[in-house]
């Protein structure tokens, strides 16, 4: 019988196309603090922190400071909520893709995000594919990406050796984490991060479509 394997997933620009909404609610966070607005690319490369480390880096501000502006960002994501504004659709291919890895029986299916647990549910309710996944690992319990605990807490959750485990994620943070864990990575195009930084970062493997990712797998794991 197979061993197990442990597939991770990001969320935000991997599973989940959610650029739009955050780099809206970075500009109307700023603009609250009186800060300049980021681009569009400046509110990008922070996708995958934690949102107080990616406030911290984004507006180069003091830990405290970057809590009130994370409460800030949050409010404006509770408002969109209320109004029903629903902007964070799956990927082409994500779920076919989801479902195709469960049935391989050794594999197990995990999320290792930035996002906040409560926001995670909401996601996985919203595509009803939270019966895909046995381990969700985010900042509420983990020190933010890169550093490896989100992979070696999922690893102690399930049983299974990191050297077992790999990452899949659209930027340079998946990448850190993954080899930072010891797990095997993949880097995905279709997020927010380019193809030279995700090389440069460590991904072993680097795909530009859902229907790529089964081949990919077997090959860093094998």
């Amino acid at each position: 019988m197979a061993e197990p394997r442990l597939i991770m997933f990001d969320m935000d620009g991997t599973l989940i196309d959610s650029g739009a909404i955050i780099v809206d609610h970075m500009a109307a966070t700023f603009r609250d603090h009186g800060l300049p607005e980021p681009t569009e690319k400046m509110s990008h490369s922070v996708i995958g922190l934690s949102l107080e480390l990616a406030m911290e880096t984004l507006a180069q501000c003091d830990a405290e400071t970057a809590i009130l502006m994370a409460g800030t960002y949050r409010k404006h994501y509770r408002a969109m909520l209320a109004e029903g504004h629903l902007r964070e659709p799956l990927y082409a291919g994500a779920l076919d893709a989801l479902d195709r890895l469960r049935s391989h029986e050794p594999s197990v299916l995990g999320i290792a995000t930035g996002k906040g647990l409560t926001g995670v549910h909401r996601i996985l309710a919203l595509h009803q594919i939270a019966d895909r996944f046995v381990t969700l690992q985010t900042p509420d319990h983990n020190p933010s990406k890169p550093h490896p605990g989100m992979i070696l807490r999922a690893c102690a959750e399930t049983g299974i050796d990191p050297a077992a485990t790999v990452m899949i994620g659209d930027t340079t943070f998946d990448m850190e984490l993954g080899r930072s864990a010891g797990a095997k990575t993949i880097g995905v195009t279709w997020g927010y991060h380019s193809r030279d930084a995700l090389e440069g970062s460590g991904a072993q493997i680097i795909i530009d479509d859902f229907s790529h990712l089964d081949d990919a797998i077997e090959k860093v794991l094998n």
